[in-house]
């Protein structure tokens, strides 16, 4: 699964644009499962399983990543930008970027450091205050090469960290992508929709229509999730670790998740020596938002894997903890189906 999270997180596909990434899982799942494409770009595949009945359960994970959106191009051949996703814009100043559509590289910039005033070294960058040098030396030059509208991501290299840890763009939430493609390699034990999403980061906007279409009665979302375990931060505000488990949460600002299937999976997890832990901070959402509130309701549960820097272009996670998140996910798909 490592060398999948490792392809997915290679590709580009900011929210609104993951043509590539949709792409890449359709030649993935060709033959394994039926499957189709909706009109908003979710892939939405139907495994069978191995036994017959049970419940209508959707397991979900979203395709689109965080990244930036050409908004004007300025008469110096800079490009104006607007992020797409919450991004803290103190964590890409500086840093190299990818026009993908256009196959042009850029470098968000600033003001430089020894123009700032006092206030302004204080304050977090104004995403007004930044720019993309592509290095076109004016405006007629840049409409060469790029144009409003085009979408951005950031360039960055996946690595392997220390500790079994890894680093790269876009682990929210192709680890997520990742643990279903191999799930749906494994096959699974009762009849299972997966949903591969997109638009998750600008307003959970594929799941609404994915849940739409497939009116589950349950409902699991994989997800990473803001780990805080660094230094200067302690008890609840370490939100969750790196390398004690999947995360199960039970509320974050968009869902109060199923209680039943919160016992369920911590249940799973103790029974089958699968590290978990839960979040000691109500923050965030998911795609869960808009699923567990679908037509008539879903009951809903997260799986996620705790990742630091999340939103930047350096997502670390813990490998051992996108395997445990994938191991409750496969016990839950049964666990769920025999309620």
């Amino acid at each position: 699964m490592l060398e999948e999270i490792k392809a997915l997180c290679a590709l580009n596909g900011i929210s609104g644009n993951e043509d590539s990434v949709r792409e890449y899982i359709k030649k993935r799942i060709e033959g394994k499962c039926e499957y189709h494409t909706d009109a908003l770009g979710n892939i939405i595949a139907f495994c069978k399983g191995r036994k017959n009945g049970g419940k209508k359960l959707m397991v979900a994970a979203h395709m689109d990543e965080v990244g930036l959106l050409v908004t004007y191009i300025n008469e110096d051949g800079t490009l104006a930008f607007d992020a797409v996703g919450g991004i803290n814009t103190d964590v890409i100043a500086g840093r190299q970027v990818y026009i993908y559509e256009r196959n042009v590289t850029g470098v968000v910039s600033a003001k430089a450091v020894h123009h700032l005033s006092d206030s302004e070294r204080k304050a977090p960058f104004e995403i007004s205050s930044l720019y993309i040098d592509i290095g076109a030396k004016s405006r007629e030059e840049a409409e060469k090469l790029v144009s409003v509208g085009d979408c951005v991501a950031f360039k960055s290299e996946f690595e392997s960290l220390g500790g079994g840890r890894i680093c790269s763009k876009a682990l929210d939430d192709r680890a997520g992508c990742a643990i279903m493609l191999s799930l749906i390699d494994e096959g699974v034990e009762y009849d299972t929709y997966f949903a591969f999403s997109v638009e998750e980061e600008i307003g959970l906007r594929g799941a609404q229509t994915a849940a739409f279409a497939v009116e589950p009665e349950f409902a699991v979302v994989i997800e990473t999730t803001t780990a805080a375990d660094i230094s200067g931060s302690a008890g609840a505000k370490r939100v969750c670790e790196l390398g004690k488990g999947a995360v199960i949460s039970y509320r974050d600002r968009r869902t109060v998740y199923d209680r039943e299937l919160y016992d369920l999976a911590f249940s799973l997890g103790k029974q089958n020596d699968i590290a978990c832990q839960t979040k000691t901070l109500i923050a965030g959402g998911n795609d869960a938002g808009a699923i567990h509130i679908s037509k008539s309701g879903v009951r809903t549960i997260a799986v996620s894997a705790p990742c630091r820097y999340l939103h930047s272009p350096s997502c670390t996670a813990q490998y051992s903890d996108i395997e445990m998140s994938k191991a409750l996910v496969r016990l839950l798909i049964t666990g769920i189906n025999e309620l």
